[in-house]
């Protein structure tokens, strides 16, 4: 495909960046927890999404006028599969969390000092109105669940981050640590990952952000996740990896991993802390390195925090199309700000960052969290400013 077909295309559609004849990269049912508790809460409102423009991209340009569509967002919520029962060797670890485990739409439990015990089922956060747990009790779960993920916690070691089971990831801390008493928080991952489309009839994107997306993955745009904590960033992530091609391989880097692609070819790598004597540490640079070794179709890094930010970014600058990652920021505004600051702790320059990122990332989202619904609030397309300085045009 030329230059000139990419501009024949309809709004919302992207054409791949290389154009070499022939190319081919290588590259449910209500459980009651304890006490008297029941569940509730819902989705929160429809909050009605920004213009979106359809552009042309290449070489971190522009071109050709944007176009303005007002899509109406639907506001149906996405349905929430039901979650199979707890195994047996994890329903005795979690004790009394165990049945919140099995709630179809929670995706956290969080234990707070004094043992109140809060629920985020997709709506925010609703305290639980079960008995607060003892604090005895709050932390020999803590110390048992660290320990069920192969990690010490202890007065010494007062904090751990874990992966157990099919990806339910568990952080604790005790005090003094923890001011106030022992606290845990459990990410719990979907039964099954929503498709792309399932998402948007809950909410997330609208009908022309669902085809922008679609012909993204499909053109193999290398893309970048960005949102809070809790936004939907992963969610989001694996339903367009699921969309890749089935003779792709995809190799996941995480620092725990989470992500569950509905793919047959799936490749995930985890980091490793370091041991108690300080050895054996695998970090997230030397894993994308390796990854870059395991012939990925799409090299994806579930989360950047740091310096493996530059192994990211030539990565997908030598010929690693269809790559993705996610990143932490709290808007689109915010994004160039933080892959500086990443930058930085790779050696990297301002003005060097910025030309990687230009160069090796085609789209950016934004997800955020608004009346209790997750939703894509921007997209934008990295290009350097006249001072060389890296910034995202909004579509």
């Amino acid at each position: 495909m030329t230059d000139g077909a990419a501009l024949e295309n309809p709004p919302g559609r992207f054409v791949p960046r290389r154009v070499e004849p022939g190319f081919r990269s290588r590259g449910g049912p209500t459980v009651t927890p304890p006490a008297s508790n029941t569940a509730r809460g819902g989705p929160g409102g429809a909050v009605g999404p920004p213009p979106i423009v359809s552009v042309t991209r290449r070489a971190g340009a522009v071109a050709g006028p944007p176009q303005t569509v007002w899509p109406a967002r639907p506001v149906q919520p996405a349905p929430a599969a039901a979650r199979p029962p707890v195994p047996a060797e994890l329903a005795d670890a979690f004790g009394a969390l165990a049945p919140y485990l099995t709630l179809p739409a929670v995706t956290d439990v969080l234990v707070a000092p004094g043992g109140a015990v809060w629920l985020d089922e997709g709506a925010g956060l609703r305290r639980d109105g079960a008995r607060p747990l003892a604090e005895e009790d709050v932390r020999a779960l803590a110390v048992r669940l660290v320990a069920l993920g192969g990690r010490h916690l202890d007065v010494a070691a007062p904090l751990g981050d874990v992966r157990l089971g099919d990806g339910i990831r568990v952080h604790a801390a005790l005090p003094p640590v923890s001011v106030g008493g022992a606290t845990i928080s459990i990410r719990v991952p979907r039964a099954a990952g929503l498709s792309l489309d399932e998402l948007v009839a809950g909410g997330l994107a609208t009908a022309a952000q669902h085809a922008a997306l679609t012909a993204a993955v499909a053109a193999r745009r290398n893309l970048l996740i960005t949102g809070a904590t809790g936004s939907g960033k992963t969610t989001l992530l694996a339903a367009l990896l699921a969309l890749a091609p089935a003779d792709e391989r995809i190799v996941i880097v995480e620092d725990l991993a989470e992500l569950q692609v509905r793919h047959p070819h799936v490749v995930s790598l985890e980091a490793r802390q370091a041991n108690l004597e300080g050895a054996g540490e695998i970090g997230l640079a030397r894993l994308v390195r390796e990854a870059l070794r395991m012939r990925p179709d799409r090299l994806v890094v579930g989360e950047c925090r740091g310096a493996e930010v530059r192994e990211l970014f030539a990565a997908l600058n030598t010929g690693h199309d269809g790559g993705a990652g996610t990143l932490h920021a709290n808007s689109l505004a915010d994004v160039p700000t933080r892959i500086e600051a990443l930058g930085a702790l790779a050696g990297l320059s301002p003005d060097a960052v910025a030309r990687q990122a230009a160069s090796a990332l085609d789209l950016v989202v934004h997800v955020s969290r608004a009346e209790g619904r997750r939703v894509i609030a921007a997209m934008g397309v990295p290009v350097t400013d006249a001072a060389g300085r890296l910034r995202l045009e909004p579509l």
